[in-house]
């Protein structure tokens, strides 16, 4: 909304209003205003969700300190999609597509994990929504988002991106002042992503159904790709929700993995850095910054009081949402194949679980007995049972989480 009034503003020399058509100051305006959401509406949310008694119903797992954690309130995952929602509508071009579908994504999975923990606290069900339901959410929005990069002519990258020294004075004089470029001839439709470490690091997804002819076949490729799209929706979705065991572990290395994600929308919406580091040039990406900034500050806001002692709980309404944000975000920019990376924490402990449950078969169906591969999966749960004290565990794994994100960042120069 202001970000359409200053544009308004501005062609009246409005004093201050050119300031709304810098990126980097909208995105710092919404870090401010996610941050001051949460700290205000947070306290607020607490005391309601505590008057209506939206406690966590906690399952024995004879865990240490398992106990003093029921009855705090849950759902906390609208502080967080409030967080992101009130400064993207207020600072973010609304018509661009990434923007538009980056809304989508999270009140469709809000609303999926509102469902699952409202049958949850109200219901008294402790399974909540049922599985195949939440499958099937992530999977339909897997399909639109699969569907949308590959017809919408809104998504394109820039081949063939060359800006001289003469044309870099122009840009920083004339053009916007993030340089993110006009809409080229060169603009093309495209399937392409980012191959880390490799020389040539780029790969395309119509390759894949190289035997075929392109011309007549072509949409096989883009099945494929939006079959991808969806089982990395959904796995790195999942992978949130299993991560968001423990006081401040999801929230936190959620926040580390948008802020990777942010630079790379960052350098790729931008002509000088993108031809710099020689990396895909992709425009209209830089919107997403902003989006991506509200993200890391509804994730930081919220980690205020989830921290360990927890004053709330994101639930499923949060944690889904987060997931499937980051997701996203990392098929926006191209960097999907990069996920194992800077999405680490979310994948082993996504790992672990698959791991225990193997094991488990496997040496029941070998020795008649069922065998734990750890003390207890998830992995932040293995280390609980070894005596290592909550607190300890979300430190390592976010210093774990800064680390995998710099190596993430690395790999713009390391192929």
């Amino acid at each position: 909304m202001l970000y359409y009034l200053f544009d308004y503003l501005q062609q009246y020399d409005f004093p201050g209003a050119r300031l709304f058509s810098y990126i980097s100051f909208r995105s710092a305006m919404a870090v401010i205003i996610s941050l001051l959401f949460t700290m205000i509406a947070g306290k607020r949310l607490i005391n309601y969700l505590r008057t209506k008694q939206v406690g966590e119903s906690v399952r024995s797992l004879y865990l240490e300190g398992q106990n003093q954690k029921a009855g705090t309130p849950t759902m906390g995952g609208l502080m967080i999609i409030g967080a992101i929602l009130i400064p993207v509508l207020l600072l973010c071009e609304l018509g661009n597509i990434y923007i538009i579908l980056l809304i989508f994504t999270t009140v469709w999975l809000g609303a999926i994990g509102f469902a699952d923990d409202y049958i949850k606290v109200f219901k008294k069900n402790k399974d909540g929504l049922d599985g195949k339901y939440k499958l099937i959410g992530q999977v339909f929005l897997g399909i639109v988002i699969g569907t949308a990069i590959y017809l919408s002519p809104d998504i394109v990258i820039r081949e063939n991106v060359h800006v001289g020294t003469q044309e870099v004075h122009q840009l920083l004089q004339d053009e916007t002042p993030e340089i993110q470029g006009s809409q080229s001839s060169n603009d093309v439709k495209s399937l392409k992503t980012t191959v880390p470490f490799l020389k040539n690091n780029e790969f395309d997804y119509s390759k894949i159904v190289w035997f075929l002819d392109s011309n007549k076949y072509g949409w096989v490729a883009g099945i494929i790709f939006i079959l991808v799209v969806t089982f990395i929706i959904t796995a790195v979705s999942n992978g949130a929700n299993i991560t968001d065991g423990i006081d401040g572990l999801a929230s936190g290395t959620s926040a580390v993995s948008a802020a990777t994600l942010l630079v790379f929308a960052y350098l790729s919406g931008n002509v000088i850095f993108s031809q710099y580091l020689n990396i895909m040039y992709i425009p209209r990406i830089g919107e997403v910054v902003v989006f991506t900034s509200a993200f890391i500050g509804a994730t930081v806001g919220f980690l205020w009081f989830n921290a360990y002692p927890a004053q709330i709980f994101m639930g499923d309404t949060g944690s889904l949402t987060i997931g499937g944000i980051i997701a996203v975000l990392a098929i926006f920019v191209r960097k999907e194949l990069l996920i194992p990376i800077f999405c680490g924490i979310f994948l082993v402990e996504n790992l672990s679980v698959m791991l225990q449950v193997w094991y488990f078969k496997h040496t029941l169906k070998k020795y008649g007995q069922g065998l734990h591969f750890y003390l207890m999966a998830p992995l932040h749960h293995h280390y609980q049972k070894k005596g290592m004290h909550e607190s300890k565990i979300v430190a390592r794994f976010l210093i774990v989480a800064i680390i995998l994100a710099v190596v993430s960042v690395l790999t713009l120069k390391i192929r």
